[in-house]
């Protein structure tokens, strides 16, 4: 006795299932990883701004801190005044951006004296702002 199908089988749908699953997991990667954009691990509370700028490439980024003792941040490594001086001046660095997160309890002062260290080493300066008010 000779058995038939009833229901036939496209071969090509064997090679679509892989090439779906490989689309879907490369879809969940991008999606995940594009919310780990690169920002130090250095909590500060930014004020406000309705202004954005675009994003900048590769830029170097200082944190600053409003404890009773404000403290600055440099590739996520605590350090002082005088080693970021010597920090910026470090010519193997390419682009010449500097961002400022600073928290926005920092006092002016001490915001304008890592600013004055940055333009006095050729970088442009940028001071970072929260899109959103808390």
């Amino acid at each position: 006795m000779k058995l038939s199908r009833t229901v036939n089988h496209n071969p090509a749908l064997f090679n679509i299932i892989p090439l779906v699953n490989v689309m879907f997991l490369l879809l969940i990667f991008f999606a995940l990883s594009s919310t780990f954009v690169l920002q130090p691990g250095i909590s500060v509370t930014l004020p406000y701004s309705t202004f954005t700028l675009a994003p900048q490439r590769s830029p170097q980024i200082v944190s600053v801190t409003s404890s009773p003792a404000p403290a600055i941040f440099f590739h996520d490594q605590k350090i002082s005044l005088d080693e970021l001086a010597r920090n910026l001046t470090d010519a193997r660095i390419k682009n010449r951006t500097l961002i400022i997160r600073a928290d926005k309890g920092t006092p002016y002062d001490f915001v304008m004296q890592i600013m004055n260290m940055g333009l006095q080493s050729g970088y442009s300066v940028v001071l970072a702002a929260s899109e959103q008010q808390k």
